[in-house]
């Protein structure tokens, strides 16, 4: 009996030996505090469009004891006409996470190492980690711009994000374009988070290579985080595979809410250009004071400024801000530990975390 106990001792933990490890993304803190300035997200200060109130008040609850269309049909022609594309030319998912992750599976299986920067946005080393593709991180310039002669090399696919995140540095459509035309034989992911707040798309380059997947989200510049809608426009070839692994994964990802008030979303083309002005006068207007209190960064094409100081560290002013009920976003990592992302939020909270600043720096 005593050996029997003992082999079962032994073998407690054994299961853990098959488990699939990796080190998670961590995503930026949800506080529940009361009277908070949260400004560590990049989430859209303003509410989504009217008519996407107006289609939630009008959705029909029977509904939802159907499953919603795996086509997502009603979101997916509604990008392709705002976007003039066709819509087999465009794949929704929950979020531009769940897209990405779709895009990740589907097509980097060639066995040599992808490509992105050292220093973007945390959760493309997770997903190569998860689903074991091998990877290679390139560094940023010192200005944290990207070389495009590094990524003239042999690899197994890119990943770009433009602008990057967190620096918000925009790279032009002529860098991209030269990426594309180096690596005509992998598919080149533009990761178009943050295009919206000032940079140009690079979906004219659409009809010169094949290749080119651009995904974009609704959770910034369409104020809809909550609602987690991502979306990648690409060649018809492309996107069909990316339906063939989602079919094979779970056909039903978009619930009927989402895809009935998304779609309300892309018809307010008024609304969203109205919103997006507000938020870019108001990052002009930040950058502006920032620069006044001492602070160094790089121009950025985003909702957010990545700063720095030069005479206080950043996890310092970091906690000050904190403890007055201002979030903003703290990366403790190589080359970026002194620098502080902070989202663009309303023209009344940004003139209080400046106000706060200049007392903490006097």
């Amino acid at each position: 009996m005593k050996k029997r106990e003992e082999q079962i001792v032994d073998k407690k933990f054994s299961w853990e030996e098959n488990i699939r490890k990796v080190v998670p993304y961590v995503p930026g803190e949800q506080p529940k505090c009361q009277n908070m300035i949260k400004l560590n997200t990049n989430e859209c200060p303003y509410p989504p469009s009217p008519l996407v109130e107006k289609a939630l008040r009008e959705f029909d609850h029977r509904d939802l004891r159907l499953y919603p269309d795996p086509n997502a049909s009603i979101l997916t022609e509604e990008l392709a006409k705002y976007y003039g594309v066709e819509a087999e030319q465009v794949f929704v998912g929950v979020g531009s996470d769940d897209v990405l992750a779709m895009a990740f599976m589907t097509f980097f299986n060639s066995g040599s190492p992808i490509l992105f920067p050292d220093i973007t946005y945390s959760f493309y080393d997770v997903w190569a980690e998860l689903y074991r593709i091998p990877y290679k991180m390139i560094p940023l310039k010192e200005d944290f711009t990207i070389d495009p002669k590094d990524y003239q090399v042999e690899n197994g696919g890119i990943v770009l994000p433009n602008p990057n995140a967190p620096t918000g540095i925009l790279e032009s459509l002529a860098f991209i374009e030269e990426i594309l035309t180096a690596n005509r034989d992998v598919v080149v992911i533009v990761d178009e988070a943050y295009i919206d707040f000032g940079g140009e798309s690079a979906l004219p380059l659409l009809k010169k290579y094949d290749n080119l997947l651009i995904v974009q989200t609704f959770s910034k510049s369409r104020a809809m985080a909550g609602m987690r809608i991502g979306y990648a426009i690409g060649n018809e070839k492309l996107i069909s595979y990316l339906h063939h692994v989602k079919f094979s994964f779970n056909s039903y990802t978009m619930d009927s809410i989402t895809l009935s008030l998304g779609t309300a979303s892309v018809k307010d083309e008024a609304y969203f250009r109205e919103t997006l002005a507000k938020v870019i006068k108001t990052r002009e207007w930040s950058k502006e004071k920032l620069k006044e209190l001492g602070f160094i960064f790089e121009d950025s094409k985003s909702n957010f400024i990545f700063a720095s100081h030069p005479e206080k560290k950043a996890e310092e002013i970091y906690a000050y801000l904190r403890s007055k009920n201002i979030f903003v976003r703290y990366f403790k990592k190589p080359r970026i530990d002194n620098y502080l992302r902070i989202s663009i939020g309303t023209d009344e909270e940004m003139e209080i975390l400046v106000k706060e600043l200049t007392e903490f720096l006097m």
